[in-house]
């Protein structure tokens, strides 16, 4: 991914304070460098698209079509479809949005904790808690910056939504040690059954670090909802390994979903040039990162490290692209909108510019159709509607949110 031009900076022990805003206990301590503000808001607020078009689509499975709702988004990267049918959609730049039924779009919402916005780092994914009927939380991951402000890791905080707020606003999970320059920080959230919440991270493009089980760069990690550890994670008793892993080897997981059958998390991960990664992770196990890989580094070299595509202690990729499509949210689809796609996994495309649908024969792939090409498009997420449409975020600058419904009768 294309990382946004850096602001200019400030002295070196300081970082960029604009490139963040900071709770005040934070923002006292870093005074010395300078008072930081909050991201600039665009020029043009977000807007509902007047008389939006349908534009009809035939697939290989399905006719649909497909509707601009909102235009105007900056670089959205998650969407949470509310009980009352509203949406959360997250900015990158670090803006919360409420997207109404009539397609408005609020002012951001106030209450987020201090975000570190420069490249692909800054606001990432939301989802509401499993109980969000009683406790109204809504889950956010994030880029989080250092004590100095010149590097971030992935975080995770949990808030009340209140009206235009997010209350009692909380960091329930941190990465360490904090690495990213603003690149590979990830990153999904996904509830399993039992209420665990898994957290995909990136690499921080720090190789070494993916192997080393004492931090946390290229691990999915497993925590309760209040950022505890569960005693059964597999390197609880290891002495020097982070209780908080899952699985590690991982480059940078950018999508995830639950299957609705297996009820296990699937989570699809970024290749360097080539190999992007659709896996299932599996309890301690390593995914190989950068021992084994299907791709070679941009300037076309080898990856450094690399041994080939497979080696022993270390799990294959479930599937691969050798060809990287740069792949994004994810939704397995088991709506009644289209029944002829139940069952589907759907993915995400930034590189290629598409919604991948892929079909599954138990847990194997066995076809593969990409869906809006002819958009040229970045799709960013996925999301499935109560009444089985499926909306798509578009990754721009003037970003999108789109909705993907059956065709009326007689289109």
């Amino acid at each position: 991914m294309p990382n946004a031009s850096r602001s200019s900076r400030r002295p070196a022990d300081c970082g960029d304070p604009r490139r963040f805003w900071l709770p005040s206990l934070l923002a006292t301590a870093l005074a010395a460098c300078g008072a930081p503000t909050p991201p600039e808001p665009p020029a043009e607020p977000p807007r509902p698209v007047a008389d939006a078009e349908s534009v009809a689509v035939v697939s290989e499975k399905a006719g649909f079509e497909v509707v601009e709702l909102v235009a105007g988004l900056a670089h959205p990267w998650a969407l949470a479809i509310l009980p009352d049918g509203t949406m959360l959609v997250t900015e990158r730049p670090g803006r919360l949005r409420r997207i109404g039924l009539d397609g408005r779009v609020s002012a951001p919402l106030e209450g987020l904790p201090g975000i570190f916005v420069d490249g692909q780092a800054g606001l990432l994914d939301v989802v509401l808690s499993p109980d969000f009927a009683k406790d109204q939380r809504v889950y956010l991951s994030f880029a989080e910056p250092s004590l100095r402000g010149n590097k971030a890791g992935t975080a995770v905080a949990r808030g009340r939504l209140e009206g235009d707020a997010l209350r009692d606003v909380e960091v329930i999970y941190r990465q360490e040690p904090k690495l990213s320059s603003g690149t590979h920080v990830g990153s999904r959230l996904v509830f399993d059954d039992a209420g665990h919440l898994f957290v995909t991270q990136g690499d921080n493009r720090v190789d070494a670090a993916v192997q080393q089980l004492d931090k946390l760069q290229g691990k999915l990690v497993r925590i309760w909802p209040d950022g505890r550890v569960p005693d059964d994670n597999p390197f609880v008793k290891r002495e020097g390994a982070r209780p908080e892993i899952w699985s590690y080897g991982h480059r940078n997981m950018q999508g995830a979903a639950l299957h609705p059958v297996t009820r296990k998390v699937w989570a699809s991960e970024h290749g360097p040039m080539g190999g992007d990664e659709l896996n299932i992770p599996e309890a301690g196990r390593n995914y190989g990162w950068p021992v084994i890989t299907h791709g070679v580094d941009y300037s076309g070299a080898p990856v450094k490290g690399a041994v080939g595509k497979a080696a022993e202690g270390m799990e294959p990729p479930h599937h691969v692209w050798d060809v990287s499509p740069a792949l994004s949210g994810m939704l397995f689809y088991s709506g009644k909108a289209f029944p002829e796609w139940k069952g589907n996994l759907f993915v995400g495309a930034l590189a290629k510019s598409a919604l991948i649908r892929l079909e599954l024969d138990g847990d194997r792939i066995v076809h593969e159709e990409r869906l809006l090409t002819d958009r040229s498009e970045r799709i960013r997420d996925v999301r499935e509607g109560p009444d089985g449409a499926i909306y798509v975020l578009v990754d721009e600058e003037n970003g999108k949110l789109l909705r993907i419904q059956p065709r009326q009768a007689g289109d």
